[in-house]
Order: structure tokens, then C-alpha cells, then sequence
């Protein structure tokens, strides 16, 4: 964060007792700035506002207690103990020390007083507190006891608590002598019935002793809130300026090619549901404009994304420019380089395909045929953004599950297509449905288009939870299921077996499959065979030589398989929702009715029984992820921590998410009127780093 008060803005060595090497260890908390201490907000909270006597202590209690050493002494049971006697008059506990000097052992003299803090537990001898807090008080010195409640603040190697006390305490006095400015407007403080930054900065630091702990531990308190919401309205500013930006920046307008769109669209297979021609509307008219599109499109699993995305892409073609399509896995790219190949093919385009496993001679003539723009369509991973890859001319990228990739790899892709002042256009696509207010926290600079209809002919596809006590019965419903000209998929979450992990193993199941159905013909896909291997197996199975596919996760996404009708999934309870419905929705894609088995092993915890009965009552792909966001957070609903999701210091997308209406509303007026306070708002949160969502 940035200040514009210099005091509150320099380095953590203007603190006392800060040198170099604690500066470093500092660092590893992101606390870089005296600033920074401010927004390193508690943990929890221990109450040492006032003292217990001994003889009331219960085991299980954190207390603050003050007494008299009877006696120390060192005592081997196993390991070296110092074991330290005291009493208050009511009672006595002992204090025990695994870890201490000789310096240490000789402050327990028989009659020395101390106070301490710990937590009381059952000892061999009564009551003991392991390793307490404490402070040996001088002659007539009375036991301290705070005014406030005590914070503990999260910890690194080498920075106990205490230190990072008396830092803060350093950085409160400091602000309270060159307060931050207010940047909240007090209209929207009003409305939302929020504090001042100063007031809640100092409460959540040094609470009083009354004050509402379970609101704060929740993170719910209105302190919290303020801060939280002014984090919220940093970055969402942030991202709204970029896209504001991106209005100012030029691109080609790809006005052209409705006749060849047009043609395409008549020519395909099937017809496009009246939402994939409404969001093709939407990005065509996008395409068409002087500046660079950025959408975002959304749909569910088998809603035809991919179709979409090759309509976009034609455009681009028929304007004379390129276009490129980024996909996270060599699986998924290849099935898109395979599906453009034969839809663009009778057109007389054929993709170009680059990854990181080609053979030098196949990249040398892919990398050339980009660089001359006969490639005018390219296909590919991350490998398309790396040094050496040169574009005659691209107008348009496409990024499919686009949450896989880190920021900067995303931007890497667009710098290919900058040149002369002008910026390609940019569509990104995802298979997990994003609740509304998370998708306007970490999307708001992007245009949405929801895909949100099935192709007609689909149906829903039926999903039972059961426990593998009755895996027979499954085997035979899959015997069944292949022998009637269907086919199954049977996912893992491991390749081999582990001693750590109690998971079923994908080459343990492939094995206990191919000699339970010998009159099937099984398959085995997993993340750590060769391209090329796995490649083998997926066409074989997509051809209908393989009957049961036994695989990982890694046919999570793309695969397109429209006489697969069965999916079993194995220990269905240690995945994630939104990862089971992405599996769930491999079958489904032709006109049979299609089920989904998810294994489970009992007995069930009750948080795992919510997350199966969601998928068991639901097949809409936005309740699964407003469930999964609830049950696990953003980060991981959406991939990844490298996902580009911004990092809240005190905000929590899921808890806070009733806030993203309010914030919405303050930053349009906050941007409206005062601009200036805007900027200063994203400065003090976000630093240099407001620019993180430039994709």
C-alpha cells in the first residue's frame, strides 16, 4: 500500500529495534511500509484485561495469573523439562519449559513473583500452562494488566508476538499523530453505517475489553466492514479504469466477413440456441468497434462455447488478420486445433498448432507460418506467448478457461498482437459459472455474455451418491451400460497409489476393471503419460475402440465424447463441487440419458453430504458455484491461486459479498465526481499494482 503520508509511508527500519535482517523476516508478511502494520490485522484475541486467581482456573482456559515461585527444577522424562512451581495463595499450577537456557532457569528463584499467560491444561500433578508468557515482576511491582484485549497477529519464523506488538503499537501512535486521509465519502460512510478508518484501525488493533470478539473473529464487525469494503472499492476502481482505458486504446475494427459468418453458421451440423447467437451478436458488434473488445463469456459445461469463440475467430479471417486460441492444457488445445481444423477446413483455413512438446521441425514450420501470417488461425498452449513467437498480424485472442492462466500470461499473449498503436481484441472463456457478485468484484473490467442454454435434445443428466461398499453393483451397471453400445468414463484422483492420500488410484482401478469386464475393452488416461500416449487414448475412445476410459481429473475439461453416457467418479467426496460438476458434464452430450455415479467412502462428514446432495439435486452450473464459493472459497472455485484473483488483505470475497452493490454504486460516483479520491483510494490499497488485471 501507498500513503500519501510520508510517516506512514516509510520504510519499517524508521521503527525502533527494525535493523536489516528483522526487516527481512518482516517481508515475508508483505510488511514493507509502517503502513502496512496497519492493515496486518489480528488473528484472534486473548483477554489479559484482567487477572484469574489459581485457584479458579479450568483446563482449557487462556487466562492471565500472577504468583509466587515455590521452586524450580529440572527433571529427563524422555526429554529435558524445567518444571517451575507457583502459587498465588488459592492454588497452585506448574509452569513447564521443554526449550530454556541457563540464563532462563536462574530467574526462578524460590519468592521471585511472576505473571503469566498460557493455557491451563491437565498435568501429571494438577493443572500446568506449557511454555506460558511471562514476565518476572520486580520488588513491590504490581502485576500488569492491559486495558485492551491482546491481538495475536499471524506469525513468520523468527517475529514472536511480542515483537509484533510493540511494532504496532509504533505504527498506531504514528498515525494517530499524522492521521491517513479520510478517503471515504461521508455519504456512503452514513449509508453503511461504517466508522472512520482512523476509529476502526485502532479498535480492531486494541479492542476494548467489552468488545464483540465472535463478530470480530467472523470477520463481521463494522470495523472490519469498513476496512474490507474500502479494499473492495480499490480494486474493483482499479479494474473499472482499465476498462475505461481500454475504451481509449485503439484496435482494428473487424467490420467485414458477414457473409462469410453468415454461410458458416448455415453450414454447421446443428443449429445455434437463440443464446449462442445472442452472445455471437454481442461480440460481432464488438469486433466491429475502433477499440479493443474485452468479454468475458460464460456457459455451462456442453452450452457450446467453443462454436462461439470459431465464429469470433472466421471474422477475424475474413478481415485479413489473425487470431489465436490459448487453452491451458495440450488436451484441450489439441480438441480445439481438431474441431476449428474440421469446421474452418472446407473453408480453405487450416489452424496452425504450437505447444510445448512438438518436435522442433513441426515448430520451426508452425513458427514460420505464424510469422508470415498464412497461419491466420493458430491453435495452441502457453507455448504461444513465449520469446520467439512472432505474429504477422493478430487482432484477436482467445483464451479458454481462462482462470488457468496467471495474469502475466495473459498479458504476454496480448503484447503479441500490439503494434502501432493498436491492441488485439480480447475474448476469454470459462466453463464455471461465476456468481454475479463474484464476477463483478473479479471481473469488472470485462463485458459478460452468459451462455445459459443447453443445445435442444439434452438431457439433464441424472446423478446418485453411493457409498463403495457397493462398487459390484456399479461394475455391473457399467457392463451393462457398454454392452448396450454406450460408453463410460471410471475418474480417480490419483495415477498410483499412495500411502498418504486413502485414494482409489487410477492404475489400481484400471487393473481391477480390465479383469472384473474382460469382455470390455478399457482404456487408461492420466496426466503423466506422453502427449502423444494420451492422445492415443482419448481419439480411441472418442472412435469407440475404447468402451470404459479409466482416467484422472485431466479429462476434467474438453473432452467431447457424445456416446459416453456414464460417469463414475471415485472418492466423490474429497473433490470439489464445481470440479464434479465439470466431470459430470463429459456425459450428457448426446441424446441418451446420461448418469453420474459419485462413489463415496463412508460414513460421510456432514460438510461432504451437503456438497454430494447439491450435485444429486441440481445440474444448473450456477448453484453449484454459488454453493462451492460459499463452502470454499474464490480461489479455489475459479482454479487456482494463480488464477489473476486479486489478493485481499482484509476483504473475503465470500464473506463480504452482500458489499459488491454498495461498492459498485460508491465507485460510480466516487469516479464521477472525484475522481482524485478514486485514485488515492486504489493507490493506498493496491500501490504499483493497479494495474493487475491489464488483460
Amino acid at each position: 500500500m501507498q500513503s500519501s503520508d510520508s510517516n506512514l509511508a516509510s520504510p519499517l527500519t524508521v521503527l525502533n529495534g527494525v535493523g536489516p535482517a528483522l526487516a527481512i523476516k518482516l517481508e515475508r508478511l508483505n510488511l514493507n511500509r509502517v503502513e502496512d502494520l496497519l492493515f496486518l490485522l489480528p488473528l484472534r484475541y486473548e483477554d489479559r484485561t484482567q487477572l484469574v486467581r489459581i485457584g479458579a482456573l479450568q483446563a482449557g482456559n487462556r487466562c492471565l495469573i500472577t504468583g509466587e515461585v515455590l521452586l524450580a527444577e529440572t527433571v529427563y522424562r524422555g526429554r529435558r523439562n524445567l518444571l517451575v512451581r507457583m502459587s498465588d495463595g488459592s492454588g497452585q499450577i506448574t509452569l513447564r519449559f521443554f526449550h530454556f537456557s541457563r540464563q532462563q532457569q536462574a530467574q526462578f528463584q524460590p519468592g521471585v513473583r511472576l505473571t503469566c499467560f498460557g493455557e491451563a491444561r491437565k498435568g501429571a500433578t494438577g493443572l500446568e500452562m506449557i511454555h506460558p508468557e511471562y514476565r518476572v515482576l520486580r520488588e513491590n511491582q504490581d502485576a500488569a494488566i492491559n486495558d485492551t484485549l491482546t491481538a495475536i497477529y499471524p506469525a513468520t519464523e523468527g517475529v514472536q508476538q511480542g515483537r509484533l506488538r510493540n511494532l504496532t503499537d509504533q505504527a498506531l501512535r504514528l498515525m494517530q499523530q499524522h492521521p491517513p486521509e479520510e478517503l471515504l465519502p461521508q455519504p456512503v460512510r452514513d449509508r453503511l453505517g461504517l466508522p472512520e478508518l482512523v476509529d476502526a484501525i485502532l479498535y480492531l488493533h486494541r479492542p476494548p475489553a467489552d468488545a464483540d470478539v465472535t463478530s470480530m473473529l467472523a470477520g463481521t464487525h463494522p470495523c472490519q466492514q469498513r476496512l474490507a469494503f474500502e479494499e473492495l472499492l480499490a480494486h474493483y476502481m482499479s479494474l473499472r479504469s482499465l476498462r475505461a482505458l481500454a475504451q481509449t486504446e485503439d484496435a482494428r475494427p473487424l467490420a467485414n466477413g458477414i457473409t462469410e459468418v453468415d454461410s458458416f453458421i448455415k453450414s454447421l451440423p446443428f443449429v445455434l440456441t437463440g443464446a449462442q447467437r445472442r452472445v455471437v451478436d454481442e461480440i460481432l458488434s464488438d469486433l466491429s468497434q475502433a477499440h479493443p473488445m474485452m468479454r468475458l463469456i460464460q456457459g455451462d459445461v456442453g452450452s457450446g462455447k467453443t462454436v462461439v469463440a470459431a465464429i469470433a475467430c472466421l471474422k477475424a479471417v475474413a478481415c485479413g488478420v489473425q487470431a489465436a486460441i490459448m487453452a491451458p492444457t495440450e488436451l484441450l488445445a489439441e480438441q480445439h486445433w481438431r474441431s476449428f481444423g474440421d469446421w474452418f477446413r472446407p473453408l480453405g483455413i487450416e489452424p496452425a498448432w504450437l505447444s510445448g512438446s512438438q518436435r522442433a521441425a513441426a515448430r520451426r514450420e508452425a513458427l514460420a507460418s505464424i510469422a508470415d501470417g498464412s497461419a491466420s488461425v493458430v491453435v495452441g498452449t502457453h507455448a504461444l506467448f513465449q520469446e520467439g513467437v512472432e505474429f504477422q498480424d493478430l487482432a484477436l485472442v482467445v483464451i479458454d478457461e481462462q482462470h488457468r492462466f496467471g495474469v502475466h500470461q495473459r498479458v504476454a499473449l496480448r503484447e503479441k498482437g500490439v503494434g502501432e498503436g493498436s491492441y488485439p481484441h480480447q475474448l476469454v472463456m470459462t466453463a464455471t459459472p461465476i456468481p454475479r457478485t463474484l464476477a463483478m468484484a473479479a471481473y469488472a473490467d470485462l463485458d459478460t455474455s452468459i451462455i445459459d442454454e443447453l443445445p435442444p435434445g439434452r438431457e439433464p443428466v441424472s446423478t446418485i451418491a453411493v457409498p463403495e461398499t457397493r462398487r459390484e453393483e456399479i461394475v455391473a451397471r457399467v457392463r451393462e451400460a457398454c454392452q448396450s453400445g454406450q460408453q463410460a468414463y471410471w475418474v480417480c484422483p490419483l495415477i498410483e497409489e499412495s500411502d498418504v492420500l486413502d485414494y482409489e488410484a487410477a492404475t489400481a482401478s484400471y487393473e481391477m476393471l480390465t479383469e472384473a469386464l474382460p469382455e470390455l475393452r478399457v482404456g487408461l488416461v492420466h496426466g503423466r503419460m506422453r502427449p502423444a500416449e494420451k492422445e492415443r487414448g482419448m481419439q480411441a475412445f472418442k472412435d469407440g475402440t475404447i468402451q470404459l476410459l479409466v482416467a484422472t481429473t485431466v479429462i476434467e475439461v474438453g473432452v467431447d465424447v457424445g456416446n459416453a453416457s456414464l460417469m463414475i467418479i471415485e472418492n466423490a467426496e474429497r473433490m470439489g463441487l464445481s470440479q464434479l460438476h465439470q466431470l459430470r458434464g463429459r456425459v450428457g452430450r448426446g441424446t441418451t440419458q446420461s448418469h453420474c455415479v459419485l462413489l463415496y467412502k463412508p460414513p460421510l462428514g456432514q460438510l461432504a453430504r451437503s456438497r454430494l446432495a447439491v450435485l444429486r439435486d441440481t445440474n444448473d452450473g450456477f448453484l453449484v458455484a454459488q454453493r462451492d464459493l460459499e463452502l470454499r472459497g474464490p480461489g479455489e472455485l475459479l482454479g487456482t491461486r494463480q488464477t489473476g484473483l486479486p489478493d485481499y488483505r482484509i476483504a473475503n470475497l465470500v464473506r463480504d459479498a452482500e458489499l459488491m452493490p454498495g461498492v459498485q454504486l460508491a465507485a460510480e460516483s466516487i469516479i464521477r465526481d472525484t475522481p482524485r479520491v478514486g485514485a488515492a483510494i486504489v493507490r493506498r490499497w493496491l500501490g504499483d499494482a493497479g494495474r493487475y488485471g491489464k488483460v
